[in-house]
C-alpha cells in the first residue's frame, strides 16, 4: 500500500539526489545521440559483482522501504501500490527455489532485456541497473517477450501486469505490459541499456531494437518507453535503488538523475503542441459486466501515442488504439465515458464527445464449449511436435485450449495451433485437446492422437522465404513464421523481389530468427543485390549476438552461395543477419538459407588423453584432472539435445557436484588453455 505523501516525498528525493557524485555528469554537455555517447563514457567500465552479487545487491537496492514499508523485496511484477500485496518475500528465504509452479513460491532474477540477447555474456549478465528480483513464476510469464501494450490480455497476474497480443506497430507477438507504478522504472532500464551497451548494442537481435548504435529502438517501441518514461516520472524508491547499486557497481543510471537526457538524445526538439480531441465516440456493444467503445484518431504535429479512457470522470485506463473493452462492470448500470489523445511527451487533447452506455442484465453462463474435433499431428523434430484443430463452438465464444501430452496439461493457447516443445528425441507421445470459455467452461476433450519426435538432424533450420508477408515495395519490419516454425523478423526490408522464387530484400536492416534447438554447425546462404546503384559489401552472421562469419553480396545481378562452416555452437540459438558493411545504397535479397545442428553432440570425438573424469558414471559427483597439472578451465555439460544445464566459468575447483542432473547421458565440455576437449557423462 502506498505510503509516500507529497511532502515526504520532497525530502526524500531532496535528500537522495545531492548523493550523485559532484562532477560526475560534467563531461554530459551535448544533446542528441552526442548526449548518449557522453553518458556511455561516464557509466561505462563499472564493476562487474558476478551473477550471484546480484542477491547481495537487491539486499540494498530492492526492499521494500516504500508501500507496504515492511522491509520485504520490492518486486515490481508482485507489488500493489494500493492494497496489500498479493505475497512478499524475505531477501533472504525465498529466493532460487527452482519450483515456480505458482505465484508467491520464489523469486529470482529477471533480466528486463534479456539474457538471451547477449548470449548470457558479461558484464551485461550481471549488472543490475537492468535486472530485478521478480516472481519466478510471472518472470516465466514475461518469458523474453518485448514490453509494450497488451490489446487483449490473455493472462493477468495477481498485481495487474499482463501479457498478451502486441498493439505495436511493426510485432504481432505478445508482449509483457507492468501496471502502471513501474512503467517508468522499465523505461528507464532500456534506456540505461542502449546507453552503457552502446559499444555492442547494434548486435543484439530483438524485436524492440533496430540494429543501430544510436536510436537503438524501433520507432513505435521507442514511442511506448518515452511515453511510459513522461507518464510515470521517478520517484524515491528508484533514486534509492540508483544509490544502492552506485555503491555496488560504481556506476548510475543517468536517466533516474537526470530524466531530461531522455528527451535531449531521443526527441532533441521539444514537442509542446497537443493532439487535437478524439470523434466520434460511440457505443458499440455492451454485457453484464463490459462496454465496448470505439472513437476517431486525434492527430498530432508528431503522434498520438494512447488514449485515455474516462469512466464516470475517472480515468479507467489507456490504450494506443481506436477501440476498447472496459471490463469489470456492474450488471444493469449505466456509465459515462469521454476520451482524451496524447503524444509522447504527455500532451494531451480536449475531451471527446460523451458518451452513456448500460450493461446487460447478468445471465449466468453455464453452457460448455463443443470438443474440438480433427486434432492432428502435422508435424515433428527432435523436441516438437505440431498439432492443428477444427474449432470448437460456443454460446458466447471459446477463448483458449488447452493442450494435453500424456494426460498431463502442458500449455494453453487462443488459436488452432499448437507446437509442444521440450520433448524427448525418438519418442511417441499422447495429445487431446480441450476448449475453455471466458466463465471457464470447459468442452468434452478432442480426439486422442499420438505424435513421434525425430531423431536429432544434422539438418536443423532452413528457410525458402517462400512464406513471407505479400510483395510489397515499402521498405518496413516484417514477420512471418517460416518453413521450420521459426519465426522470422526482418526489419527495413521489402517483400517483392526474387532470386530463385521469393526472396527478403534488406536495406539497413537486418535479419533474425526465433531461438532454436539443436546448436548451430554451419550456415549456407544466397545472396543478391538488387537495382544498380549499389557496390559490394558483407553482412555479419551472428549466433547468440557474437559474430561468426560474414555474408559476402557481389555487384548488382550477382547471385553469391556462401557456406560458412565451423560454427559449431551448442544448445539454443538465434540467428541474425546484420551489419550492412555497405549502408548507403545496397540493397540485397536472402533466399535459400539453412543451417546444420552441432553435430559434436552425436559423434565419438571422445579420444584425448589430457584430462580425465572419475568416476564415470557419476552419482552425486566427480572429479576434473589434468595430466599437464593445475590451473583455472570453464566447464560447460550439455544434455543430449545440446541445451546447457550447467556451467562454471574460470574456476580451479575439480569438483563438480551432479546430484541436481537427472539420470543420463550428457555432453561434458572442458576449455583450458586455449584447448577444448569433451567427453561423455553418464550421471545414474
Amino acid at each position: 500500500m502506498k505510503k509516500i505523501y507529497s511532502f515526504l516525498l520532497f525530502f526524500i528525493v531532496s535528500g537522495v539526489i545531492a548523493q550523485i557524485p559532484a562532477g560526475y555528469y560534467d563531461t554530459a554537455t551535448g544533446t542528441g545521440y552526442t548526449l548518449k555517447t557522453q553518458l556511455y563514457n561516464i557509466i561505462k567500465g563499472h564493476t562487474d559483482n558476478g551473477y550471484a552479487g546480484l542477491y547481495i545487491t537487491y539486499a540494498t537496492s530492492d526492499i521494500d522501504n516504500f508501500y507496504e514499508n515492511d522491509g520485504s523485496v520490492l518486486d515490481m511484477y508482485s507489488e500493489n501500490p494500493t492494497a496489500t500485496d498479493p505475497y512478499t518475500y524475505s531477501i533472504a528465504t525465498t529466493q532460487r527455489c527452482g519450483n515456480y509452479t505458482n505465484e508467491g513460491d520464489c523469486y529470482n532474477r529477471e533480466h528486463i532485456i534479456p539474457q538471451s540477447i547477449f548470449n548470457e555474456a558479461s558484464p551485461m549478465r550481471n549488472d543490475a541497473h537492468f535486472i530485478t528480483p521478480t516472481d519466478g513464476k510471472v518472470n516465466g510469464i514475461r518469458s523474453n517477450y518485448p514490453h509494450s501494450v497488451v490489446a487483449v490480455p490473455t493472462i493477468t497476474t495477481q498485481n495487474g501486469s499482463k501479457l498478451g497480443e502486441s498493439t505495436t506497430a511493426g510485432y504481432t507477438g505478445p508482449v509483457f505490459e507492468p501496471i502502471d507504478e513501474f512503467k517508468g522504472d522499465i523505461a528507464r532500464m532500456y534506456f540505461y541499456f542502449a546507453t552503457r551497451y552502446e559499444n555492442t548494442v547494434a548486435g543484439y537481435s530483438y524485436a524492440m531494437f533496430n540494429g543501430t548504435s544510436n536510436k537503438v529502438f524501433t520507432p513505435a517501441f521507442l514511442s511506448v518507453l518515452i511515453a511510459w518514461h513522461n507518464q510515470d516520472p521517478v520517484n524515491a524508491r528508484e533514486i534509492t535503488r540508483n544509490n544502492a547499486i552506485y555503491a555496488r557497481q560504481n556506476n548510475r543510471n543517468p536517466y533516474i538523475d537526470h530524466p531530461e537526457y531522455v528527451q535531449a538524445i531521443w526527441n532533441p526538439v521539444a514537442d509542446t503542441q497537443a493532439p487535437t480531441a478524439a470523434s466520434n465516440l460511440a457505443v458499440t456493444g455492451t454485457t453484464s459486466s463490459t462496454v465496448s467503445l470505439s472513437w476517431t484518431a486525434g492527430t498530432d504535429n508528431v503522434a498520438v501515442t494512447s488514449y485515455d479512457i474516462y469512466m464516470n470522470g475517472v480515468i479507467k485506463t489507456s490504450v494506443p488504439g481506436l477501440t476498447t473493452t472496459i471490463m469489470g462492470l456492474t450488471a444493469s448500470t449505466t456509465y459515462s465515458f469521454y476520451v482524451i489523445a496524447k503524444d509522447a511527451s504527455v500532451n494531451s487533447s480536449p475531451a471527446s464527445n460523451t458518451v452513456n452506455g448500460t450493461t446487460t442484465i447478468f445471465i449466468p453462463d453455464t453452457e460448455t464449449p463443443t470438443e474440438p474435433t480433427n486434432l492432428a499431428v502435422t508435424g515433428s523434430s527432435s523436441s516438437t511436435v505440431s498439432l492443428s484443430w477444427t474449432a470448437s463452438t460456443d454460446n458466447i465464444g471459446v477463448t483458449s485450449y488447452d493442450v494435453y501430452v500424456n494426460s498431463a496439461f502442458k500449455s494453453s493457447v487462443s488459436g488452432t495451433t499448437a507446437i509442444v516443445n521440450g520433448l524427448t528425441p525418438v519418442t511417441t507421445y499422447s495429445f487431446y485437446v480441450v476448449a475453455k470459455d471466458a466463465a471457464g467452461n470447459s468442452s468434452l476433450q478432442s480426439n486422442s492422437v499420438n505424435g513421434t519426435t525425430t531423431i536429432i538432424s544434422s539438418s536443423c533450420a532452413s528457410e525458402s522465404f517462400e512464406k513471407i508477408p505479400a510483395a510489397a515495395s515499402s521498405y518496413g519490419t516484417k514477420t512471418w513464421t517460416g518453413d521450420s516454425g521459426l519465426n522470422w523478423t526482418a526489419t527495413d526490408a521489402r517483400t517483392d523481389q526474387a532470386i530463385s522464387t521469393r526472396a527478403i530484400c534488406i536495406r539497413n536492416g537486418s535479419l533474425s530468427a526465433s531461438i532454436s534447438a539443436d546448436g548451430i554447425g554451419s550456415l549456407t546462404v544466397t545472396t543478391q543485390q538488387k537495382f544498380t546503384t549499389g557496390n559490394s559489401g558483407t553482412f555479419s552472421l551472428r549466433v547468440n549476438g557474437n559474430i561468426v562469419g560474414t555474408i559476402p553480396f557481389g555487384a548488382p545481378g550477382v547471385e553469391t552461395t556462401t557456406t560458412i562452416s565451423n560454427i559449431n555452437i551448442a544448445g539454443d540459438v538465434t540467428i541474425s543477419i546484420t551489419d550492412n558493411s555497405n549502408l548507403t545504397t545496397s540493397r540485397v535479397a536472402f533466399d535459400n538459407l539453412s543451417w546444420t545442428c552441432y553435430s559434436n553432440l552425436n559423434n565419438e570425438e571422445f579420444n584425448s588423453t589430457e584430462f580425465s573424469i572419475y568416476p564415470n558414471p557419476a552419482t552425486n559427483q566427480f572429479s576434473v584432472n589434468f595430466k599437464d597439472g593445475d590451473g583455472s578451465f570453464s566447464i560447460a555439460i550439455y544434455s543430449i539435445l545440446g541445451q546447457k544445464v550447467f556451467e562454471k566459468q574460470n574456476t580451479t575447483n575439480k569438483i563438480v557436484e551432479t546430484q541436481n542432473l537427472s539420470k543420463g547421458t550428457y555432453i561434458l565440455k572442458i576449455t583450458k588453455d586455449s584447448k577444448t576437449l569433451t567427453r561423455k557423462l553418464l550421471v545414474n
